[in-house]
């Protein structure tokens, strides 16, 4: 709003260099404030209800590669190198709307995190109780333990810049767990400062689920 209140006092006077940068800063702002709402009302309908739960077999590969593709701009801005290590012709038992919000929030969150020239990578591998364990790891910035503790707690205050000034709230994090919870997994992550983060968070077999389903 003060970008604009700048503009529309002094853009005669202003060269077009101060009017580029002013547009790329308000750009910045408008994706922010987009992804900030998007999260506060998708939070907000899972809480009412709104948000239907129909797991089904997804294709890992090709739906995870899918989802990644629209946060690939952000990452290419950052000279990020973004690696699929999953193996081919697997699947994943879980509702595609969820899954999709856990992949873009986590690994948007390690783009954002993670310094111009660093790598991202996802990977998955089965685990306990044939559910599906899966990883994205950056060589990013890192976090301390006492933030660590906070992350995923809607009452904590765990906000703070990328390493390009991104602005984040914690709250897609928070939506992750509530997400990877419905279906009757869990997250978590491991960190160090100035080596990077690793957000895991596993997704149980399709007759967990379906049990799981029949008893509520």
């Amino acid at each position: 709003m003060g970008l604009t209140q700048i503009m529309a006092e002094d853009l005669p006077n202003m060269s077009f260099a101060e009017i580029q940068t002013i547009a790329v800063s308000m750009s910045k702002s408008a994706d922010n404030l987009y992804g900030l709402l998007e999260n506060l009302l998708e939070w907000s309908r899972f809480q009412r209800g709104m948000i239907s739960f129909d797991p089904k077999e997804l294709p890992l590969l090709s739906k995870t590669k899918e989802i990644i593709q629209s946060l690939m701009d952000s990452a290419n801005k950052k000279d990020l190198e973004i690696v699929f290590n999953l193996p081919e012709g697997s699947t994943v038992f879980a509702d595609e709307y969820m899954f999709s919000s856990i992949l873009r929030n986590l690994t948007s969150n390690s783009i954002k995190f993670t310094p111009k020239g660093g790598a991202i990578s996802l990977s998955a591998k089965s685990s306990e109780n044939d559910a599906v364990e899966f990883a994205i790891r950056d060589n990013g910035i890192g976090m301390e333990e006492k933030m660590v503790k906070k992350l995923f707690c809607l009452d904590e205050y765990t906000n703070r810049q990328g390493t390009e000034g991104e602005p984040s709230t914690g709250l897609g994090l928070v939506l992750c767990k509530e997400f990877v919870e419905k279906h009757g997994g869990k997250i978590w992550v491991e960190s160090e400062e100035e080596k990077g983060s690793t957000f895991y968070f596993t997704i149980p077999n399709q007759s967990s689920l379906v049990k799981d389903s029949n008893q509520n």
